[in-house]
């Protein structure tokens, strides 16, 4: 019987000695490795910390090759072989397992209340929100004019243009200032919220200024009245605003939007800044007719801004009917000056009326919400069900491609989780964000949209993969309505202010109360739209009048406007309110 030797040096290892062994020299090895190739981060100058980082290295990389070793030892036995695999085929049936119930469990969830919702009424597919096409030479789109503002990087079909066609000028890029409106008077354009007027005389020093420096805008040799000078400034946009109005005698508008994109999200809207930028022209524009007493000349310009905003109406694009509210707030400025300086004749004030009423904003939120529900719901979803590595590019990373590893990753979510993002989207924008825009009553109320984002916060309120689309795609319900809201407050207003004036040319002051304004004034008095009850309104001692909607918080404040710190409206506090400056 040979005896172990008694030497610790020269006794074979076995057991745990043997594999403590083998991971020392595995550590002394792997940690000599590190510091001689250098693949401790550079960052690690510090003695302590480029001994301590190359240990730890070396520590892991012993420890997993370690267990490979031994894992590899352990497969050796034909018996613990045939155990693994055995294992291994438990554990792929019970992913197979997993990714057939999920996928079919969101597959059938989805399909269900699809099914559900189109015995109602309801549509889900692109078909329903696509606006339906109009005659080539009927389209107001499509004129040279309005093209230009586009054709550098769409064609006539939508489809981009790579790259873009440098050639093409845009007619439509006008601006009030020099710098795109950045470098603006601040205080030069009013505001009718606030019950300001413009100063065309600080338009008429700005554009004089810029002379010095530049000949962007023309000027006269001297000083002529502030109006006359703002005109002479702007008259350099006239023939392109002479051809936009007669484009917009066109019927229908319907701009070459490419709606079969992959993903929706990347559809190009670029009318829309160009038309907002010729809103802002001209409104300065129409104010400064007005001064000039060319109130003709002013009513054209607010029809044409009021035609622009008209023009991209059957859009399926939240954003589209948001840049189209703007458009009609900044065309009520010019209504407003004119109505506060006795401007308009009755004619005129007869024909605002008739191209205000075709404003309904109430039932463009449908048309808004559908669309994102569709398109930029459950649209961009389904994209990355089909090409879940897109969301990979969700990183935030920018231009960077993400990690191999990252994209790959992707591929392992079972698709119906993406199915289950989108009933989750459809079951809120239709059960909560569709409704709070009653149109049958006319109607937007505050607490339904507070308990609609309750409802949203809500189901996104714990993290899991049903939800985590709708986080990213499901907008805030009480900014998006707000704005609806308060765009169709506006229009009201403007009307019935408009029926006021004609009521005080007709009878030389304005009545006690709207009632005797229908039906030679206004057909139908509009209610408030927050909460259906008649707007407010009193004569005021100087022979004006103040009327208003209780506005967003609901309580009548006298006919009070919120204001911010930095002394802009702030539509969620205060009233909204039609009045103007003390005589």
């Amino acid at each position: 019987m040979n005896e172990e030797p008694k030497n610790i040096w020269t006794r074979p290892w076995k057991g745990p000695a043997k594999i403590v062994g083998w991971f020392l020299i595995l550590v002394v090895v792997v940690f000599a490795v590190v510091l001689c190739i250098g693949l401790v981060p550079v960052q690690s100058t510090m003695t302590v910390n480029l001994v301590a980082s190359a240990l730890a290295i070396a520590i892991l990389a012993a420890f997993i090759g370690i267990l490979v070793i031994l894992f590899v030892r352990w497969l050796c036995c034909w018996r613990n072989f045939k155990r693994f695999l055995f294992g291994l085929a438990c554990f792929v049936t019970l992913i197979a397992l997993f990714y057939a119930e999920e996928d079919w469990r969101g597959w059938h969830a989805w399909q269900k209340f699809k099914h559900t919702w189109e015995a109602k009424g309801e549509r889900f597919d692109m078909a329903s929100v696509i606006p339906s096409p109009v005659p080539d030479d009927q389209n107001f789109a499509l004129t040279p004019i309005v093209a230009s503002c586009y054709s550098y990087i769409l064609d006539k079909n939508g489809h981009r243009i790579q790259p873009p066609n440098t050639n093409v000028v845009d007619r439509l890029q006008m601006t009030v200032s020099h710098n795109y409106g950045y470098d603006s008077p601040t205080n030069g354009i009013g505001n009718w919220q606030k019950s300001t007027m413009s100063d065309l005389k600080v338009w008429q020093n700005y554009y004089r200024a810029l002379a010095a420096t530049t000949n962007e805008f023309p000027v006269a040799s001297e000083p002529q009245s502030p109006a006359a000078d703002v005109l002479l400034a702007l008259s350099k946009y006239d023939s392109a605003i002479k051809e936009l109005r007669q484009a917009s005698q066109m019927p229908y508008s319907r701009f070459p939007l490419n709606y079969d994109n992959e993903p929706p999200a990347e559809i190009l809207l670029p009318h829309l800044a160009a038309m907002k930028r010729c809103s802002q022209v001209l409104q300065l524009r129409a104010v400064a007719e007005l001064q000039n007493g060319r109130s003709d000349e002013a009513l054209a310009d607010v029809k044409l801004m009021l035609r622009l905003a008209d023009s991209m109406h059957t859009e399926p694009f939240l954003i589209s009917h948001l840049v189209r509210i703007a458009i009609v707030q900044i065309a009520l400025q010019p209504v407003w000056e004119g109505l506060a300086e006795y401007k308009w004749s009755d004619a005129q004030l007869t024909e605002l009326d008739s191209e205000l009423a075709k404003m309904d904003f109430l039932p463009d939120y449908g048309t808004a919400m559908r669309g994102e529900m569709v398109l930029c719901q459950i649209g961009n979803i389904d994209y990355l069900r089909r090409h879940p590595e897109q969301l990979a590019n969700s990183s935030g990373e920018g231009d960077s491609s993400p990690p191999r590893s990252a994209r790959i990753l992707c591929h392992l979510i079972p698709s119906g989780w993406f199915y289950q993002n989108q009933l989750h989207c459809a079951r809120m924008m239709l059960e909560q964000g569709l409704p709070v825009a009653d149109t049958e009553r006319r109607i937007v109320s505050p607490a339904a949209i507070r308990r609609a984002g309750a409802a949203a916060e809500a189901d996104i309120e714990h993290h899991n993969p049903y939800n985590i689309l709708e986080r990213m795609l499901m907008p805030a319900f009480g900014a998006a309505t707000g704005r609806f809201a308060n765009g169709q407050n506006a229009v009201d207003m403007a009307r019935v202010a408009i029926a006021l004036e004609r009521y005080r040319l007709a009878h030389g002051e304005y009545p006690e109360s709207l009632d005797a304004l229908t039906p030679q004034f206004i057909a139908k008095l509009p209610h408030d739209i927050i909460n259906g009850q008649p707007l407010h309104y009193r004569r005021t001692s100087d022979g004006q009048f103040v009327l208003y909607s209780v506005g967003w918080n609901e309580t009548d404040d006298d006919g009070e406007v919120g204001l911010n710190e930095n002394g802009s409206v702030d539509r969620d506090k205060g009233d909204w309110v039609w009045q103007y400056p003390a005589k």
